[in-house]
């Protein structure tokens, strides 16, 4: 009987036992489970936080500017970090109220942020690059890429003929032959009036003084040379020549030493996952299309700000007046080029101008200088035909990049009128490039680096005139990195970290 009850209570100590080690395991299980449920709501909390925090994108940049970016200066002009946090910590303490939790932020910060201007504006670069992926898809880009590269061969060709026709060293030359026709001329016409007088006395000797004969110097038939017109025009004002008449030119400036290009700007805080540059052609010509979608130029300004802001991208100067002369300085540059090695080509017209060049070269009494009258005509042809170029460009006509002779405009017997004709010789060709083709096949020559930087200008400036003067592109953030420490139940604490970035 003794045995039997020992036994018993043998099986209830066992159970005791085992039944204490079941407990410690629920026990454990529990409050793992308690931990676990603890800490996803704390990282939902930090989550939530950062979504909230960059919902609060700027919406100026997005509807202009199809940007996203977080103004971290919060309207204050300069980045504020503690605001930042504050914010941050604002939406996740609603969150770690929740529930059964006794959660506490003891702790939060930021270990790592990205602004819209780091490694040079590259960040602004690649974003914009991606939205314009994304907008006009793979066969929209392609596209583009086709368009673009067949202009951008087209212009250098263009730029290389206008430097290997280097205009003032033929005119120079011109000046100097003529210079020295006139003065062999004068030298010869001084001999044959010596002569003249010589032989009149010894006529006055033999014949006596009533019977004086004259002899009267052959004269030369007067030949219209149109070089000393064009040499005129060339000393004009480039926008006084290109310019249809009436057009206003906008006179607005900008103080570059207060925009991202001038001042000093703030850096971000380095992030685990850095910014590789892309230098890729591709990105390249997806970044200046975006440029010609939202900043303005010329045929279509831009009310706050530069007027012209993508001529602007392509001189950087401070007036607006300023960059529309490079601009058109350099089109009548290229047009140059063009239309010279046009001439070249044409065998009509090179006979033409052969032509002239021998009647004025016979008519300065210098045959051996007609090579150089025909260089200099051709490329006064070539300038006065640039001229009507750029200044149908700039009335909303179209010219082609490279032009045949069936899409001349003036005839050398002309060339002396050009002036009068500035507007009823030129013609616009449907099939040609308007202002803003030529413009955008321009900035192709600016490097990455002064596009990126000068369009970092426009953008903040434009914003500035539209009311928020102390915007600042170097204060608005594109990535956060964020920690926080949170205990959990007076006990557990809790170290997390966690990134959000607009992408």
């Amino acid at each position: 009987m003794r045995n039997h009850k020992e036994m018993r209570g043998s099986i209830t100590v066992f159970l005791a036992l085992i039944l204490s080690l079941l407990l410690s395991l629920v026990c454990t299980s529990i409050e793992s489970v308690r931990m676990a449920s603890a800490r996803t709501q704390i990282l939902n909390s930090m989550d939530i936080g950062l979504y909230s925090v960059f919902g609060q994108y700027d919406k100026k940049l997005l509807e202009d500017y199809d940007l996203f970016a977080l103004d971290g200066s919060m309207g204050g002009g300069q980045l504020n970090l503690a605001k930042i946090c504050d914010n941050l910590e604002s939406y996740m303490k609603p969150v770690l109220k929740q529930n059964s939790q006794k959660l506490s932020l003891e702790h939060s910060g930021l270990t790592g942020y990205r602004l819209l201007t780091d490694n040079n504006g590259e960040v602004f670069y690649q974003q914009i690059v991606q939205y314009m992926q994304e907008t006009l898809g793979s066969q929209g880009v392609q596209a583009l890429l086709n368009r673009m590269s067949d202009r951008e061969k087209k212009t250098e060709e263009a730029n290389l003929k206008a430097s290997q026709a280097e205009t003032g060293g033929s005119i120079d030359r011109y000046d100097s032959e003529m210079n020295q026709a006139s003065q062999k001329s004068q030298q010869a016409a001084e001999e044959a009036a010596k002569k003249q007088q010589q032989e009149n006395a010894s006529s006055d000797q033999q014949f006596g003084s009533g019977d004086t004969q004259t002899t009267q110097p052959a004269q030369q038939n007067p030949v219209n040379n149109p070089i000393t017109v064009i040499k005129r025009v060339m000393k004009m004002g480039v926008l006084e020549l290109v310019l249809p008449s009436g057009c206003e030119v906008s006179t607005r400036t900008i103080s570059k030493n207060t925009l991202v290009s001038g001042r000093q700007l703030q850096q971000g805080m380095e992030m685990p996952d850095g910014v590789i540059a892309d230098n890729s052609y591709t990105s390249q010509v997806l970044f200046q299309q975006y440029l010609m979608n939202h900043l303005g130029n010329y045929m279509d300004s831009s009310k706050e700000g530069l007027a012209y802001q993508m001529e602007y991208i392509f001189a950087g100067k401070d007036e607006d007046m300023d960059n529309l002369k490079s601009v058109a300085s350099k089109l009548l540059f290229i047009r140059e080029g063009v239309n010279f090695a046009c001439l070249m080509a044409d065998n009509v017209k090179r006979t033409e101008a052969q032509a002239l060049a021998s009647a004025i070269a016979a008519g300065f009494l210098v045959p051996p200088a007609a090579v150089v009258i025909e260089t200099a005509l051709l490329l006064c042809w070539a300038f006065a035909e640039s001229v009507l170029d750029v200044r149908e460009l700039f009335a909303g006509g179209k010219i082609p990049l490279v032009k045949t002779s069936a899409d001349w405009q003036i005839s050398l017997a002309n060339l002396g009128n050009l002036m009068e004709g500035l507007d009823s010789m030129r013609k616009n060709n449907d099939h040609g490039m308007s202002y803003e083709d030529y413009i955008q096949v321009l900035v192709l020559s600016v490097s990455k680096e002064k596009k990126v930087i000068r369009a970092m200008d426009m953008i903040e400036n434009t914003i500035r005139n539209k009311g928020r003067a102390h915007f600042n592109m170097d204060s608005c953030v594109v990535a956060l990195e964020a920690f926080a420490d949170v205990k959990a139940n007076k006990r557990k604490e809790f170290h997390i970290i966690r990134q959000y970035c607009y992408e």
